[in-house]
């Protein structure tokens, strides 16, 4: 088998220089001139000198480099881009020379086509280089003072959820970058929530490597999907901000600042923001359904700066945010039984304040070309206060089939003999609780790569050092009644409580790698880390029933006479892990190859305590995680990857003890000794090209994952009390695949574009239902199949956009145990949205989306939701200032439901929100740039600067247009 792999290697690599030996390859890169910033999407042609006809040709990447391949001869190099003077080089190629390298060439602005007052180029709304998704925030229009989520919700591909998750054709975004530079560490919701429209020019999205396999050239797996934005020209050499102020009706408010200082290489920025409307912006149409946030207010001040120069990178960020989250809640819930259904209905008060203050620092450092150091330590400190009140009921049938109202009946202080619910209640509660929580956390990673020969001999280690320490203090007074005990048909439980749990962790690790070239192109990798943690948890509960003690009372000073050992524990985990890594790396032209295995020995020991129950154990295990990665470059626009990775997961030790944990009565656990690890498949095919002279883009997302032994409970329902038993257990046989299909075009009218995103997912869950007659699980297998369309078209020209959309999602929903629950939900929506500008510097933005659910059993969830957002823009002072009115849910009719299915329950949930609402707003943005240049520069951007008046083209692009679709742009 050895001898095998070793003669096809030989003859990959024998046949790939075959390939090679007759062809020259010229590369270079494409700046521009004036700013030597890269020119991305320009074409580079090599043209026969008798006929001019074109032999063969390539466009540059992201970072402005090119390469194109032809056979020797002689040939004229040709550089061209829309505005800018084309570039003519003369070359000959040598069969002796299998690489010319063109250096940098840079192109010159047209100024005839400068001096036109309008001349028009089409501006892409996606464009592909590589791996790089690009966006061009010209072809998209926001309101006027629109922040970064309303742009990226606008993307084609693009989800953002209320809670501030972004994916990007089904990818989440870890990391918000600022040319290159991470943003307040690359915090998603940040970038997101403070970064104004006006001030980026591109929008780019790839997969970020880590450190280390950006360095070493290991795929260590741990890339990340980023957003990368680039600056708009002439906003890098000076100080240009704004700030946004705004007050509405029902005590709305919101207050926004930032400024910035960029001068070539380095950054600096400062943000604030205030605000109780859930950090909503004016959205830009399409379909929004509620997410269960109730109500906030969120204030912010953070600090964060990027430099760089030949050997020294480092960048960082300081922030502070303040949170209070007012919710109150109403919801209903059907678990299911092998027998019938169990119902629950409850109320719910919460309000939590929450400070925190968050530190990164950044270095990379490169004392000579064969040396790479970079630390990254980063500082946390977290604390919260939350007070909760809830009343629940638990019924053997549906409430609301005896009255429409049953949350009406839950509070057990103002039940009486006559309520309507009493012959088919099981329980009822009252709960009220406080908590006081902090945590510190410090951390830092220093890694040192050094290079032993340029072929790709390198050798690096890494060490990781983390420290958390966490207390959390938890009072609890709560009451239960049973209504359907034998003995006693009115029994009641009281529980007071004080619980504190202190909780410390270390984790120290060190890693060392090793890169060996065994042929051009291959590589051999080794890697082997050592890592140790130390944890300790400690949970002291206290009863307080028997000191009359109510959770407004301050602790009674002998309070931990009533320390009860049953419901405390003390923990102790020492983990020692392995991790040795082999692989190798295989690199072509056209394609790319890693592979490797990675195995696990682990060893843990836990030392716990538990009342009368102590254990000293040790738990040895073997891990291990095959991984591959094929990359295939049809061309620099178009590749294609498949990847599959295998991961093996332990479940916790404490799940593992033979204990019962009884502090909740109606949700009591088990731990299980016969649990098993759990092996989890993934497999991810990517897909995408792009076609600049048709404008066109498609792009293909299929994944499998496929879990074996995973975790699951087996829930053993106690119908005289309405409680639960819960244990872990193994299960086999939850998947899920998932597919997209991304299509973007302009039409033959390059006003017109059309985009569509297509999705499909099939889920495959399984649980346990516990079966009271047999007293025993059975095993419950619930599908869902979701098909999802999204379509949207839009014209514009140079003051007037308008686009129709239109989204429409289909359930498909199954259960094996009990085929009544089945049923085939879906939602559609369409509707509208138009921005235009008006010649007096004024501009109108609006949108009106109709929602509609059916389909679904609850009848409170089928419903038309007819959505009417509008916003009035008038500029000030050349476009320094704004002036603007916005209305959100103009007809008052967005709900507030939010619904889950898994295969064990059904659960819906009403919560508080005030959408519909008015604000006026004032924006004031500032520029101050250095030189005569710049100035002149920015100026040709727009009135006003920074964020003018968007005007038919929404100001200068970064370098020429993408070659792309969608919208029209002007120089």
């Amino acid at each position: 088998m050895r001898k095998f792999l070793f003669v096809l290697l030989l003859l990959i690599a024998t046949i790939n220089a075959f390939a090679q030996s007759n062809q020259v390859t010229v590369v270079g890169k494409v700046v521009e001139k004036d700013t030597n910033e890269p020119i991305i999407q320009a074409t580079v042609q090599l043209l026969s000198p008798k006929d001019s006809s074109m032999i063969n040709g390539n466009v540059t990447d992201a970072n402005g480099n090119f390469a194109v391949h032809a056979k020797p001869g002689k040939y004229i190099l040709k550089v061209s881009y829309v505005g800018y003077l084309s570039q003519f080089k003369q070359y000959t190629f040598s069969k002796n020379r299998p690489q010319v390298s063109a250096g940098t060439i840079p192109l010159s602005a047209d100024a005839i086509m400068l001096k036109e007052a309008i001349v028009t180029a089409e501006a892409p709304m996606v464009s592909v280089s590589k791996d790089t998704m690009m966006y061009s925030s010209s072809a998209y229009r926001t309101p006027q003072g629109a922040m970064l989520e309303e742009l990226v919700k606008k993307l084609p591909g693009a989800e953002v959820s209320d809670d501030g998750t972004v994916k990007i054709n089904g990818k989440e975004v870890k990391k918000i970058m600022v040319d290159g530079k991470e943003f307040f560490g690359g915090d998603v919701s940040t970038g997101l929530k403070n970064l104004p429209v006006d001030m980026v020019d591109r929008v780019k999205a790839y997969d970020k490597k880590s450190d280390l396999a950006r360095i070493t050239g290991i795929d260590d797996g741990e890339e990340e999907t980023v957003l990368d934005l680039t600056v708009k020209k002439g906003m890098n050499q000076g100080f240009f901000g704004n700030a946004d102020l705004s007050v509405g009706t029902k005590d709305r408010y919101s207050g926004r600042m930032m400024m910035n200082y960029f001068k070539d290489r380095t950054q600096f920025s400062v943000i604030g923001s205030a605000n109780n409307t859930n950090d909503q912006g004016f959205s830009g149409g399409g379909p929004r359904w509620f997410s269960p946030n109730g109500l906030n207010a969120r204030k912010m001040l953070g600090a964060n700066f990027a430099t760089e120069t030949e050997k020294l990178d480092m960048g960082g960020s300081i922030r502070y945010n303040y949170s209070d989250q007012d919710l109150i809640g109403r919801g209903y819930s059907e678990r299911f039984l092998q027998a019938g259904s169990s119902y629950a209905n409850t109320n719910s008060l919460y309000r939590a304040k929450t400070n925190s203050i968050n530190f990164d620092y950044r270095l990379e450092w490169k004392p000579d070309s064969m040396t790479n150091i970079i630390f990254r330590p980063n500082f946390s400190y977290r604390s919260s206060k939350t007070n909760s009140e809830s009343q629940s009921a638990t019924f053997d049938s549906d409430p609301f089939d005896i009255i429409a109202n049953p949350n009406d009946y839950l509070n057990l202080d103002d039940l009486d003999s006559n309520e309507p619910l009493k012959s088919i209640r099981v329980n009822s509660s009252n709960n009220r609780s406080h908590q006081k929580s902090g945590s510190t956390s410090v951390n830092a990673t220093l890694q040192v790569n050094r290079k032993l020969n340029n072929k790709g001999r390198n050798i690096t280690f890494r060490g990781r050092f983390g420290y958390t320490d966490t207390e959390n203090d938890s009072y609890t007074d709560a009451l239960t009644r049973y209504y359907q005990f034998d003995y006693n048909p009115d029994s009641t439980n009281i529980r007071r409580r004080y619980i504190n749990t202190p909780v410390n962790n270390y984790t120290y690790s060190g890693r060392l790698t090793y890169s060996e070239p065994i042929a051009k192109g291959l590589f051999l990798q080794f890697s082997y880390e050592l890592s140790y943690r130390h944890n300790t948890s400690v949970r002291s509960t206290y009863d307080l029933d028997n000191f009359g003690w109510r959770l407004d009372d301050r602790l009674p000073e002998n309070y931990k006479d009533g320390f009860d050992p049953s419901l405390s524990k003390d923990a102790t985990y020492d983990y020692v892990n392995h991790d040795i890594q082999a692989g190798f790396r295989l690199i072509r032209k056209k394609y790319q190859l890693d592979a490797g295995i990675s195995v696990q020995p682990q060893n843990t020991k836990l030392s716990y305590t538990r009342g009368t129950y102590s254990t000293d154990t040790v738990r040895n295990v073997f891990n291990f995680a095959p991984n591959m990665r094929f990359r295939y470059k049809f061309s620099n626009l178009s590749q294609l990857e498949v990847m599959y990775r295998g991961r093996s997961s332990q479940p916790g030790m404490e799940n593992l003890l033979p204990i019962t944990n009884d502090s909740n009565p109606l949700n009591i656990t088990m731990g299980n000794p016969g649990l098993k690890p759990s092996f989890t498949h993934t497999m991810r095919v990517f897909y995408n090209t792009y076609n600049p002279e048709k404008q066109r883009g498609i792009i293909t997302h299929l994944m499998f994952n496929a879990t074996q032994n995973a975790i699951s409970n087996s829930t053993m329902y106690n119908e005289s009390t309405g409680g639960r038993i819960t244990q872990p257990t193994n299960i086999n046989g939850n998947w899920n695949a998932f597919g997209m299909f991304g299509f973007n075009s302009a039409l033959k009218n390059k006003k017109f574009n059309i985009n569509s995103f297509s999705r499909a997912n099939y889920m495959n869950n399984v649980a346990y239902l516990y079966n009271n007659a047999t007293k025993t699980d059975d095993r419950n297998k619930t599908t869902n199949l979701t098909l999802a369309e999204n379509l949207n078209g839009t014209y514009r020209n140079n003051w007037f956009e308008f686009s129709l959309n239109g989204a429409l999602e289909y359930n498909w929903e199954r259960s094996a145990l009990r085929p009544q629950n089945n049923q085939e939900p879906y939602t559609y929506s369409y509707g509208a949205s138009t921005n235009i500008s008006l010649p007096w510097d004024m501009t109108i933005s609006t949108n009106l989306t109709n929602q509609c659910r059916r389909g679904y059993s609850d009848s409170s969830m089928n419903r038309n939701e007819l959505i009417w957002n509008t916003q009035i823009a008038q500029s000030f002072f050349k476009g320094a200032a704004t002036l603007s009115f916005e209305m959100y849910d103009i007809l008052h009719n967005q709900s507030t439901i939010s619904r889950t299915l898994t295969a064990e329950l059904r659960n819906v949930n009403e919560y508080n929100s005030i959408n519909s609402y008015c604000m006026v707003h004032f924006i004031y943005k500032f520029s101050l740039f250095g030189s005569k240049e710049a100035r002149n520069r920015f100026e040709r951007m727009g009135p006003g600067g920074l964020g003018g008046r968007r005007g038919p083209g929404g100001g200068r692009p970064n370098g020429p247009p993408l070659g792309g679709f969608g919208g029209r742009r002007t120089f």
